[in-house]
């Protein structure tokens, strides 16, 4: 169950963090060709930062479903929604061809985005946590958590073929090869998705004729504080992700002149040493607490927001994917593992998927969604020092010590009610 989640999970973020990718590189240039290239870029940001807003309604409208119909039923329509707005965004035509009509439609197409992936993540995370036996939810729970990484490392791995190609052929055609092979990956993933069974603790909740009838509303009457320490969790992953994993691109090739195959491989390898360390911080927070991991890997991230600039600034490419592996394949890592057993451990069964998502998405779009464009603003008012940036990022490390303090440790605890 947990490989079948860690899929369907990476496919999702695949098509999600492609955006990213192609709004630090891509979109600019062709979707906002009349602004200057600042302008551009702070546009291409924006743009990508509208995906964060339609995740909480994704989470809101996928939470309540998940509560009454299923999780198993939401990860497969979550997917098939992402699947497709991510091909047609692949198809696009570009400014110079639909003038005004382009910047529009591709919004249209990065709100469909933040929809799908609002609502998947909740699914992916309880069908693996709710299969796990009690004393491995941790690490279970971070399966689903790896398809943040796999993803990453995917629609990095196809942006660098691409990049390969000259300029003109990269802009005219290359960039839309990603997107289109959505599709062909949502097949296997519809696949995979379709042949899993639901979550025991649902089957048994709906066997029991005793699921709540509003959930999303009596997710914020029972769990307030639950729901919006949730959010402020995710401050540390969130931030360290969208400035050092999708700003950065921007900023090692655009401010310092790094090659945009060395910016890639950055991201690669940091992506592929999360891999190996997320399962491992998963067990861990299952002998020692959620709790101390969270705080650990955020106490990491915040160290190391100024070491990652005086390194990139060195432009040496070894240092370049050093400090992106410190930053991402650590810090990151030790953050997110623990999240899907953590969240699920704070809500009752008949609430789970609203709690759980609603928390997850609203600390993304408080502290994901403008991160890129601030990141990119605090750049361009700092005369491209990048201190405020770094500064930032400390910022965002400890209100995530803080929430999570305030939480109660949970790993010891049982799911029921």
């Amino acid at each position: 169950m947990a490989g079948a989640s860690l899929i369907g999970s990476a496919i999702e973020w695949y098509d999600f963090f492609l955006y990213g990718t192609a709004a630090a590189l891509v979109f600019n240039r062709l979707f906002f060709p009349e602004a200057s290239p600042l302008a551009g870029t702070l546009f291409a940001f924006a743009t990508f930062g509208v995906g964060f807003f339609a995740r909480p309604v994704g989470a809101v409208v996928c939470g309540h479903l998940g509560d009454k119909v299923g999780r198993k039923r939401m990860l497969i329509w979550t997917l098939m929604v992402m699947g497709l707005a991510t091909a047609l965004i692949g198809m696009l035509p570009s400014y110079a061809t639909i003038g005004v009509a382009a910047p529009i439609l591709l919004v249209v197409l990065r709100i469909a985005q933040g929809f799908a992936v609002g609502g998947e993540w909740g699914g992916a995370a309880l069908m693996a946590v709710e299969h796990a036996p009690a004393d491995k939810r941790g690490f279970y729970g971070s399966w689903p958590q790896l398809g943040v990484p796999i993803g990453l490392m995917l629609s990095t791995a196809v942006f660098a073929v691409v990049s390969q190609l000259p300029d003109d052929e990269f802009l005219a055609w290359g960039w839309r090869v990603p997107f289109i092979l959505s599709l062909a990956l949502v097949a296997v993933g519809l696949f995979i998705r379709l042949k899993v069974s639901e979550s025991p603790a649902f089957a048994q909740l709906q066997a029991s004729g005793e699921q709540v009838k509003t959930p999303i509303v009596e997710v914020f009457k029972r769990h307030p504080k639950q729901v919006f320490l949730s959010a402020g969790m995710r401050f540390t992953d969130n931030i360290a992700y969208y400035v050092f994993a999708t700003f950065a691109l921007t900023y090692l090739t655009g401010e310092l002149g790094i090659s945009r195959n060395v910016a890639l491989l950055g991201v690669l390898v940091a992506s592929a040493v999360e891999l190996v360390l997320m399962p491992y911080f998963g067990a861990l927070s299952d002998r020692i607490g959620r709790r101390p991991v969270m705080i650990g890997g955020s106490a990491v991230c915040a160290s190391m927001a100024f070491p990652y600039f005086l390194m990139v600034g060195t432009t040496n490419p070894y240092l370049v994917v050093l400090a992106t592996v410190l930053m991402i394949g650590v810090g990151h890592a030790a953050v997110f593992a623990p999240l899907s057993a953590f969240f699920s451990e704070l809500f009752g069964t008949g609430v789970r998927y609203s709690g759980t998502s609603v928390g997850f998405q609203l600390g993304a779009l408080v502290a994901g969604a403008p991160t890129p464009f601030i990141a990119t603003a605090l750049l361009a008012g700092s005369d491209g020092e990048p201190w405020l940036i770094a500064g930032l990022t400390v910022l965002g490390a400890l209100v995530t010590i803080v929430a999570t303090w305030l939480v109660a440790e949970t790993y010891k605890a049982g799911l029921s009610d």
